[in-house]
């Protein structure tokens, strides 16, 4: 495809969306399966039913402009389900694996969110309102994806991932929050 206008650009960006979506559909129930803590289980399990809603509102804004749901590869979808892939092949305590599970799935949700809000904003820019607020509502989604797995990960899967290792941590000053926000 020729990226002659922003349009054109818009339209190959959300093929690579809704490729990274269909790629994670594929995914995350193998996430959900290789998580041992249940309320890790259930989020995986419960984004993959946002996920279908996602890929369901892409289809309406393909519909909308006329082209074919069709994806293009997105290869950093592939590249980060493929590192996630490795994890589950790694001889992992369980809570080290779900505190791996989650950093592989924070990836895959702030590469999302960077994708869903340039297509949001060139929806905005083309006049395509319906479909840009459809795709705030996917960012929205993923950005409380991403804030409750910053909190499993804050509050349990990483404090028992830190318990459960077999070596002693080092020696460090004041006790800092094990999770992925600084």
């Amino acid at each position: 495809m020729s990226l002659g206008s922003l349009h054109d650009l818009y339209v190959e960006e959300l093929r690579d969306l809704y490729n990274a979506e269909n790629q994670l559909l594929k995914a995350l129930p193998k996430m959900a399966k290789a998580a041992s803590d249940p309320r890790l289980q259930a989020a995986f399990e419960e984004h993959l039913e946002v996920t279908r809603g996602q890929v369901d509102r892409l289809d309406r804004i393909f519909k909308e402009l006329g082209e074919r749901a069709t994806g293009k590869k997105c290869v950093a979808m592939e590249g980060l389900i493929e590192e996630g892939k490795e994890l589950l092949e790694e001889d992992a305590e369980p809570a080290v694996l779900d505190a791996a599970l989650i950093s592989a799935a924070q990836k895959v949700e702030h590469y999302e969110m960077a994708g869903y809000g340039c297509v949001r904003t060139y929806a905005r820019l083309l006049g395509y309102e319906a479909a840009a607020r459809l795709l705030q509502e996917t960012l929205d989604e993923e950005g409380e994806a991403d804030h409750m797995l910053t909190e499993l990960a804050e509050t349990v899967i990483n404090v028992e991932a830190e318990e459960e290792g077999d070596e002693p941590a080092p020696k460090r000053g004041k006790r800092q929050k094990a999770g992925t926000r600084r």
